[in-house]
């Protein structure tokens, strides 16, 4: 049965404001929020805690395992999926790759309001620095599914979420559906 509701990962660097626009998306246009990070907490999918980098340490198998347990739900779309990576989620299940960047100065300064220890922080900067999300995103999945957005400043952040609910709109329509005044945001 083909999905009546996309799913979008928004994916990126810790610190670049996924959380963020799924929240604001969830409200504006009723798909749910996957935050895979709670879940891994919630669930157990980690093998404990990385007392120097402050961190749960995935066990990815674990998180693949999970998904796969709720794939059905996940499969029948409406929903956001937000993670630093995104490469567990099988290409038919997803809509859209939304890879969040943002300037190594804005992502400094987010990244040191959380305490990240210097050596967590180097390496999500090194990370932003040599587009490792991006490109894991962009080997992952078709290039015409894979956006990059800047997100900087609120500005930004409204912009991307108006952009994706357009993009919304669009999805329904071509795949027989209709967009709802919810996705439109009246």
């Amino acid at each position: 049965m083909p999905r009546k509701k996309p799913n979008i990962i928004v994916t990126g660097t810790p610190g670049v404001g996924k959380t963020t626009l799924c929240e604001s998306l969830t409200l504006s246009t009723n798909l749910k929020h996957l935050a895979i990070n709670g879940i891994v907490k919630e669930r157990n999918f980690h093998h404990g805690w990385d007392e120097q980098l402050k961190s749960w340490i995935v066990d990815e198998d674990k998180v693949r395992a999970g998904l796969l347990h709720c794939g059905d739900e996940v499969k029948q779309g409406g929903h956001l999926i937000d993670w630093h990576a995104c490469d567990l989620f099988p290409e038919s299940w997803i809509d859209l790759v939304v890879v969040l960047r943002s300037d190594t100065a804005t992502l400094y300064d987010r990244l040191k309001s959380r305490n990240y220890s210097e050596r967590k922080l180097q390496e999500n900067l090194d990370a932003e620095i040599m587009e490792v999300l991006l490109n894991e995103a962009r080997d992952a999945f078709d290039a015409e599914m894979v956006i990059e957005l800047l997100s900087n400043t609120t500005g930004d952040m409204e912009g991307n979420a108006s952009r994706i609910e357009l993009w919304m709109q669009q999805w329904k329509q071509q795949h027989g559906g209709e967009a709802s005044e919810e996705d439109r945001g009246t």
